[in-house]
């Protein structure tokens, strides 16, 4: 028996909607199959990968734009958000070479309204770039985040000085455009959501900013800014001290280097390409870095007093010694080399009781005598 027109249609992607024999029973009657396979344009699959890329996509606004604030551009660029920014000093051709479009007017750069203002200048002119800063031409819901190296004082701050319909982010990137300038792969991001509205997008939009560090690999540590700081005093700040005072000792690779003394020439290289007003704002702006600059004095102290110690021991052990006759001495070479290390022992000893202790005035002391 052949098959009736209808079924002939429906193999072909094309039933009619008047069927009545191969109409789905239980169905409406209003409901039919017009196709079993629909073409798609042929630029569909674009369109829904630009579709969802523009969900993804922010429009970032940087006010500073030195050093961090184009190393930190060129990866939102990357990732396809629209990046815009601003800076006392004019970087129009560095902005345009990263795909950045640069304003020179603060309130131009505001009235293109940005989703998102990252504070990118440094620790010391922070307050002053915010103030100039015209935010009421901003969108009430803006989300600032800062990228500063301390952190309880921008969170102070923007609190203070913001809105209070805008919202917070506080963030610190454990790396720059040195030791992050290849992969971002194990590097530490430390973030705080401090005051995020409660609107379900907003902080969508949040999500979406932090995402961009996730997918670059970075390990994502979220804590409060009170305890970063803290945490901080003790490990960059005295990463930063260390390595600062032995650049000042103008320290350089030898032919017979260590692992170790090439990891210290390593630690200079790195902390001293940094300006000293970074370092300065580590130390001004972190409560808990002047303490720890204390407990590092100490331990300095300590371990030069425990060296000292370890003299005057060996001197007494040469003071009680048995006295040795002079026919014994004479001709004793080994004797009268021995003689002379404990001369200087008693030049140390004395010093150290006339209160020198800096090793510079001990040996110029041993030197007189």
């Amino acid at each position: 028996m052949a098959p009736c027109r209808a079924f002939t249609e429906l193999s072909a992607g094309r039933c009619s909607q008047t069927c009545s024999h191969h109409r789905p029973r239980g169905r409406s009657k209003g409901l039919h199959i017009q196709a079993l396979d629909a073409a798609m344009p042929f630029d569909f699959e674009a369109k829904a990968k630009r579709a969802i890329q523009q969900q993804r996509q922010l429009k970032i606004g940087i006010v500073g734009f030195g050093t961090f604030g184009q190393f930190l551009a060129k990866r939102l660029v990357q990732h396809g958000h629209q990046v815009l920014a601003t800076s006392r000093t004019p970087y129009h051709s560095e902005a345009a070479a990263l795909g950045v479009t640069f304003f020179s007017d603060p309130d131009d750069f505001c009235e293109e309204h940005p989703e998102v203002v990252i504070l990118a200048s440094s620790i010391l002119s922070t307050e002053a770039v915010l103030q100039s800063l015209p935010v009421h031409r901003l969108k009430r819901n803006t989300l600032f985040v800062d990228v500063l190296s301390v952190k309880e004082f921008p969170k102070r701050l923007l609190l203070s000085a913001l809105a209070p319909q805008m919202d917070i982010l506080c963030t610190h990137p454990m790396f720059g455009p040195d030791s992050g300038k290849g992969s971002w792969q194990g590097l530490k991001f430390m973030y705080e959501k401090v005051r995020i509205g409660g609107d379900r997008r907003r902080h969508k939009r949040v999500d979406t900013f932090l995402q961009m560090f996730e997918q670059e690999g970075c390990q994502m540590v979220e804590m409060s800014c009170e305890e970063h700081d803290r945490i901080a005093a003790s490990t960059q700040f005295i990463t930063h001290t260390v390595g600062r005072v032995l650049g000042a000792m103008q320290l350089g690779p030898t032919p017979i280097d260590t692992r170790g003394f090439e990891s210290l020439l390593n630690l200079v290289d790195n902390t001293t390409h940094d300006s000293f007003d970074l370092y300065y704002g580590l130390f001004m702006y972190n409560q808990s870095a002047t303490d720890e600059l204390e407990k590092l004095e100490h331990a300095f102290d300590s371990v030069k007093k425990q060296l000292f110690n370890n003299l005057h021991a060996k001197l007494r052990s040469q003071l009680f010694q048995p006295p040795r006759s002079v026919e014994e001495d004479s001709g004793d070479e080994e004797a009268q080399i021995a003689a002379e290390p404990f001369s200087v022992l008693l030049c140390c000893a004395d010093a150290l009781d006339a209160g020198v202790t800096d090793s510079v005035s001990l040996h110029c002391h041993t030197q007189r005598v």
